[in-house]
């Protein structure tokens, strides 16, 4: 991938005038030219990952390898991070939920790490790929065909599909009812928009969620994980639940719709296969572009820079995958060889259904609308102007009105007829609810609702 800069001279943000902010219209703008940038400053460079919060942003792919794989002098817990502890950083800091210790996998290490790990990896195992792909078409059909019958025949990808998509997929994986369904959907979709309260939401929801498989196990992954070895608790469920989510569904919807603005573009060769759009946004466009702060446990010297302990080291996976250094082994290297899922002990455990879900996606979406074509070039889309995604803003398309009707429902597992999630016990009978008072249908009660053709 050509790098280009468009950071001429020494910009706003360099070291001799402050840090360099990645975030903000000026960083959404040109992110590769900001890595660019960096990389003339050295393997790793100080920046501002948000206002007031100064980490160091590892750009070069053979310092991010080493550092991810080795916990020995670099850690996970942010409990460690030496300018939190000091009252240093903004209380409402957009960093914080991002970055603030969590008693989940991606922040523990060593037995605790690998304790938490094995429950995840080993529940995320059971799941059928056929099932998945399914359940993903089904998911995919349901969002096309509320856009698709527009006698207009124009959408907004990214609000209309590609963000909806991974949050009906999850929520049917976790074996969510309608109403917690929906009410995991609100609450994972307000963290990412900032709305007050919805990690309030989520938690409830999720242990409303727990608390009922607790009563009545499904064929579920909420149920694997919770009858893991481990023997996780409630909280821990939750919270490794919660991490699924968040490290889930905000990638793989900009793995999606930057994998369809791909392959729509002029510039995308006619009869590659969808594997190679989704590849390709891996290595350019990682979807989770800064990420994973480490703690080294003692002073470390890297390129010539010291990483000082407990002082938080950013891997920038999108600064890495498209290192020039690779261009000259690139052909060589595996096409799984990105950085994008991670590597180390804690590389993303679902990198293999995340990429069944993102090939899914695109290509029935492609199949269901095969004239579909994007409104706007691509080179001309913006991206979110956030460190933490590398995601389009809108992605604007066109194509021939039609309907789009549901498919088959995926094929139940073995014990799905005595524990199916979705049929959960009746409550004592109550009064008739009134149409007023009935809380008005969810996305996820609405999707459930439209596979069994109501």
């Amino acid at each position: 991938m050509q790098q280009r800069s468009g950071i001429q001279g020494p910009p706003p943000g360099c070291p001799a005038h402050g840090n360099l902010p990645l975030y903000g219209p000026q960083f959404g703008s040109d992110p590769d030219g900001h890595y660019e940038h960096l990389r003339g400053l050295g393997p790793s460079a100080p920046v501002d990952i948000a206002p007031g919060v100064e980490v160091e942003l590892v750009t070069n792919y053979d310092a991010a390898l080493h550092i991810l794989q080795n916990p020995a002098s670099f850690v996970r817990d942010s409990r460690r991070w030496k300018a939190l502890n000091e009252g240093r950083v903004p209380e409402d800091s957009p960093a914080l939920p991002m970055m603030g210790y969590r008693p989940n996998a991606l922040f523990s290490d060593g037995a605790a790490h690998a304790r938490l790990r094995q429950a995840v990896t080993d529940s995320l195992a059971t799941v059928n790929e056929l099932q998945l792909v399914r359940q993903t078409q089904q998911s995919a059909d349901y969002l096309i065909s509320r856009f698709s019958s527009d006698r207009l025949g124009q959408a907004e990808l990214m609000a209309e599909y590609a963000q909806p998509l991974p949050l009906l997929v999850f929520s049917d994986l976790f074996g969510c009812p309608p109403e917690i369904g929906d009410r995991v959907i609100v609450g994972i979709s307000g963290i990412f928009d900032g709305t007050a309260g919805a990690d309030l939401v989520l938690a409830e929801a999720l242990a409303e969620l727990i608390a009922l498989k607790r009563r009545r196990p499904g064929s579920d992954l909420t149920t694997r994980l919770m009858e893991h070895s481990a023997g996780l608790t409630d909280e821990e469920t939750l919270h490794q639940l919660v991490t699924l989510l968040s490290g889930g569904t905000a990638p793989l919807a900009a793995t999606i719709g930057t994998g369809s603005a791909l392959i729509l573009g002029d510039d995308w060769q006619a009869g590659l296969p969808v594997e190679d759009a989704v590849t390709q946004v891996l290595w350019n466009y990682a979807p989770i572009a800064n990420y994973a702060a480490h703690y080294p446990t003692h002073d470390v010297e890297l390129g010539g820079r010291i990483l000082r302990a407990n002082e938080p080291v950013v891997i920038s996976f999108a600064g890495a995958n498209t290192d020039p250094r690779l261009a000259e082994h690139r052909e060589q290297l595996s096409a799984k060889a990105h950085l994008a899922f991670g590597a180390g002990p804690h590389a993303c455990p679902a990198k293999d259904p995340a990429f069944i879900i993102a090939v899914t996606a695109v290509e029935t979406l492609l199949n269901r609308l095969p004239d579909i074509e994007v409104r706007v070039p691509f080179k001309d889309l913006s991206w979110v102007p956030a460190p933490w995604s590398r995601s389009l803003v809108a992605l604007p398309v066109r194509f021939t009105s039609r309907t789009v009707t549901s498919t088959p429902a995926p094929a139940p597992q073995p014990q799905a007829a005595a524990a199916a999630p979705h049929r959960v016990p009746s409550p004592a009978p109550q009064p008739a609810a009134t149409a007023s008072s009935k809380p008005k249908p969810g996305l996820f009660s609405r999707f459930l609702a439209w596979t069994r053709g109501e």
